[in-house]
């Protein structure tokens, strides 16, 4: 359980590092700019979940992660022509962080002895937080607020993983199959353009 947890974290946290530090590439940080922003993406949901358990935040006892968003940051800036050629890949590793956290964020709170819907919380947090703490530091608007799909993709996550642990399956294929489920309904819902709908504000007519 823990050897799969620390791959997931570990994937989880070069993916997210990735996507926050294009979006700060995008506007023009330095290279210390962009490093924050990448670990802020990558280490934000996480802690905010540890700190909510009361345990210690994972990066803290661990050095790797920091190594893991510098190397992050070395990719883009070695391979930054290849990775714009592809418009793709920022949404690619943002949705792929996505999922990784919100499995590692789930398996955590259920090896801590939380209850399923608080993992489920915790799941959503861990995948998503991050990247709200990403577009406040870059001044967007926060993707979870906006018409895309993505924390209730991390819903659709964390019920599968349910399912699959009450139908007895192992912890590698039930993780697999929570990854997928957040995965496919992410870009399910960017291909057919799937949203909730908008609040609207009578009295302005917006």
């Amino acid at each position: 359980m823990e050897t799969v947890q620390l791959v997931i974290e570990f994937l989880g946290t070069f993916a997210f590092a990735i996507s926050g530090i294009r979006w700060a590439a995008s506007k023009k940080f330095d290279w210390f700019g962009g490093y924050v922003v990448g670990l802020a993406t990558a280490i934000g949901g996480g802690t905010i979940r540890d700190v909510m358990l009361g345990v210690i935040p994972f990066w803290m006892t661990n050095s790797v992660y920091m190594v893991c968003t510098a190397v992050a940051l070395l990719t883009v800036i070695v391979f930054k022509k290849a990775i714009v050629k592809f418009t793709n890949t920022w949404f690619l590793f943002d949705t792929l962080g996505l999922a990784l956290f919100t499995v590692a964020g789930l398996q955590k709170t259920l090896y801590e002895g939380f209850p399923f819907w608080v993992a489920i919380i915790m799941g959503c947090i861990t995948g998503a937080a991050g990247g709200v703490i990403r577009d406040v530091l870059i001044n967007e608007v926060p993707l979870i607020f906006r018409k895309e799909i993505y924390a209730i993709a991390c819903m659709f996550g964390g019920l599968a993983y349910y399912v699959c642990q009450e139908l007895g399956l192992g912890v590698e294929m039930t993780a697999i199959i929570s990854f997928t489920i957040v995965v496919v309904v992410r870009l399910m819902a960017v291909k057919f353009h799937i949203s909730l709908p908008h609040l609207r504000d009578e009295e302005s007519g917006i």
